[in-house]
């Protein structure tokens, strides 16, 4: 088994973790701007789901990498695919975490109003979510997760030199799955890198 890293940018990501199943690296990319013809490069992606993702996906048989990354309802499919998904975002341009905080909590908000789902339950549990991130400082190098399992909760990590690891469980499952559409949420997802790197991955196991 290959246990080369995958690197983006100049950061490395293992192409297999373990969290209760065996997870692989299955997309990777970044988070950036453009400002003057200048790239700015703030986060690095990997997205980790379990291999059986495949057993879900059936119906996008033998389509190219191109028609995937076009296709919200197969970004759909994969976001409700019954497995574990692990998400790993590591920070390359030094931010204070408030400003991520109020980036995913605009996102989430925002795609749960437009499906009628943004209820007192949901305000409350994106509040612990901005105010988990309000704290934070993203030096480079820090590490913020989110892992899915199963159930329809999520758990927040953050992990920055010199202190120890921050963690927050979302127990709201309407705000747990706009989380993951944020990155997973093909043409609305934050980083187009991201949901081209998933097509074209999973284009190829696809058509096998």
């Amino acid at each position: 088994m290959g246990s080369e890293m995958i690197m983006v940018d100049d950061v490395a990501f293992a192409p297999e973790l373990t969290l209760t199943k065996p997870l692989a690296l299955w997309g990777t990319g970044l988070t950036d701007i453009e400002i003057h013809f200048l790239q700015i490069k703030y986060n690095a992606i990997g997205i980790y789901l379990e291999k059986d993702v495949i057993s879900h996906l059936s119906s996008w048989k033998g389509k190219s990498a191109t028609e995937l990354a076009d296709d919200d309802t197969f970004f759909e499919a994969l976001v409700s695919a019954p497995v574990e998904k692990f998400f790993r975002v590591v920070v390359i341009k030094e931010i204070k975490g408030a400003q991520y905080g109020v980036q995913l909590e605009s996102a989430v908000r925002e795609r749960l109003v437009a499906v009628d789902k943004y209820e007192e339950e949901e305000e409350e549990a994106l509040e612990k979510v901005t105010d988990f991130f309000q704290t934070k400082y993203f030096k480079p190098e820090s590490v913020i997760t989110f892992s899915f399992p199963t159930s329809g909760k999520a758990e927040i990590s953050f992990v920055t030199e010199g202190k120890p690891e921050a963690k927050l469980t979302v127990e709201n499952a309407n705000v747990t799955e706009m989380i993951q559409k944020w990155y997973l949420g093909g043409s609305s997802a934050v980083s187009p890198t991201t949901v081209q790197s998933l097509a074209e991955k999973l284009a190829a196991v696809l058509v096998q």
